[in-house]
């Protein structure tokens, strides 16, 4: 993947000191490439794939079929970029959905006390246990932080999808601003159809009500859940059980888990910092570029005899200009939000194996007791034989998901990087074609003078 990488345009005149490239930067990168941000790059993206290279387990999200296998170096396989292309592409089976969710149409509230944003849930089903086939309601973001919460509250040891932050990184994007509304819109549209296509989660009746209920009726079904202090004291008690020390009986598949996840959270965190700050260079290259290519124009005004060449190069400018905004619009809606999700995603998974062994220390506090308790051995028995049964739901459920969530992570990491290479080959050639096209006319403009000359 090189989503950093320039082929556009003759080089800039050279960078001032202490600006543009970084010390990693070699010669043949073009003006303008944030070379030292290419190896990590690489190497994170290679090294979170590679995580499960011992296992065979890899297969299409939500779906029974393996990946196909494709080898790169294969001697049948054709050399041409765009043949490449299509050797990548991911085959889709039907499936039987029977939840459509779409989330759009956000709208600006402005009250005496807040401004907030609603969007539009429309829901369209053929369950039997919906009394209509089509909903249409608006939430805020509050609603799907609590519906966020309930999933969490009902199924502790799955893994819940994650929503997109409260609140934005200063300098990014501004708050209700069109670009910062659409990507949350994005992921909001995500969330719930990451819910509606999970086999547990997609039956939860507070996932029911939030896609169906009006405003007042979800207000009103918000009010009866558990109160302040019922859920102080859950947290208490959580703190509580961390703070007791390690899970004693935690089976070895449970530590392995935690060791792979937080192998894959430092990864992930590198990857989705270093492709933020590509995007921010490429985006200070193509502002450089939009001032670069008239600059050329200008110059023509006063040179007769190369007005033409610095003509063409003005031209050629603005396509690879045209072509980079393009791919920076690649970058924001493919990579970087699938990016940042599985950073989130990575925090959700340490949350849940965390509430897992709590439930586990539950366990072995009872039984702890039970050992030096000599009355009420039948009392505590009970108790145990209860928690064993929870904590053997909590594994079951934990495992199931587990296997689910690596699957789809790896299908949407290398469909991920698949886009980003066919948008690469796709700017690179579109770049490539214009320069030669360009090199080309003033090939024939130079055969033309040297007869002419030579003419007595």
């Amino acid at each position: 993947m090189e989503a950093e990488g320039r082929v556009p345009a003759p080089p800039l005149p050279p960078p001032s000191p202490g600006g543009g490239g970084g010390p990693g930067a070699g010669a043949d990168p073009p003006a303008g490439v944030p070379g030292a941000a290419r190896g990590p790059l690489l190497a994170a993206a290679a090294e979170v794939l590679a995580l499960d290279d011992e296992e065979d387990d890899l297969e299409v999200f939500s779906k029974d079929t393996s990946l196909a296998e494709v080898n790169s170096f294969s001697p049948s396989m054709p050399t041409s970029p765009s043949s490449m292309i299509n050797q990548y592409k991911f085959e889709d089976e039907p499936e039987l959905r029977d939840l459509f969710i779409t989330v759009d149409d956000p709208e600006s509230h402005i009250t005496a006390i807040e401004t907030f944003i609603t969007y539009r849930v429309v829901t369209k089903t053929s369950r039997g246990e919906f009394d209509s086939s089509e909903y249409e309601v608006r939430r805020r973001y509050q609603d799907f932080l609590w519906l966020k919460s309930k999933l969490e509250e009902a199924h502790p040891t799955l893994i819940i999808p994650p929503l997109p932050e409260k609140f934005i990184m200063k300098g990014m994007v501004e708050r209700f601003s069109d670009e910062f509304i659409e990507t949350r819109r994005k992921a909001l549209h995500k969330f719930l159809n990451r819910i509606a296509d999970h086999p547990t989660l997609t039956f939860n009746e507070d996932f029911k009500i939030f896609l169906t209920a009006q405003a007042w009726e979800l207000s009103s079904h918000k009010k009866q859940g558990p109160g302040l202090l019922s859920r102080m004291g859950q947290t208490v008690r959580a703190v509580a059980s961390s703070v007791r020390g390690g899970v004693k009986n935690r089976p070895e598949m449970f530590t392995e888990m935690n060791d792979y996840m937080e192998t894959f959270s430092q990864k992930i965190n590198v990857l989705d910092k270093i492709a933020h700050r590509i995007y921010k260079e490429e985006r200070e290259y193509f502002n450089e570029m939009k001032e670069y290519g008239p600059i050329h124009t200008l110059w023509s005004a006063s040179e007769e005899d190369i007005a033409d060449s610095l003509k063409g190069v003005a031209s050629c400018i603005d396509k690879c200009c045209k072509a980079t905004e393009k791919r920076m619009a690649g970058l924001s809606e493919n990579l970087l939000p699938i990016l940042h999700e599985y950073v989130l995603y990575s925090e959700i998974l340490m949350g849940v194996l965390k509430r897992r062994d709590q439930i586990q220390g539950e366990l072995d506090a009872k039984v702890d007791a039970l050992a030096n308790k000599k009355t009420e051995k039948d009392l505590f028995s009970e108790e145990i034989g209860k928690l064993e049964d929870k904590v053997e739901c909590a594994n079951n459920a934990l495992k199931a998901d587990w296997d689910r969530w690596k699957q789809n992570m790896q299908c949407d990491m290398r469909s991920t990087f698949t886009n980003v290479a066919e948008n690469n080959l796709r700017y690179y050639e579109e770049c490539l074609a214009t320069w030669e096209s360009f090199l080309a006319s003033q090939t024939v403009d130079l055969h033309v003078e040297e007869d002419s000359e030579d003419r007595p």
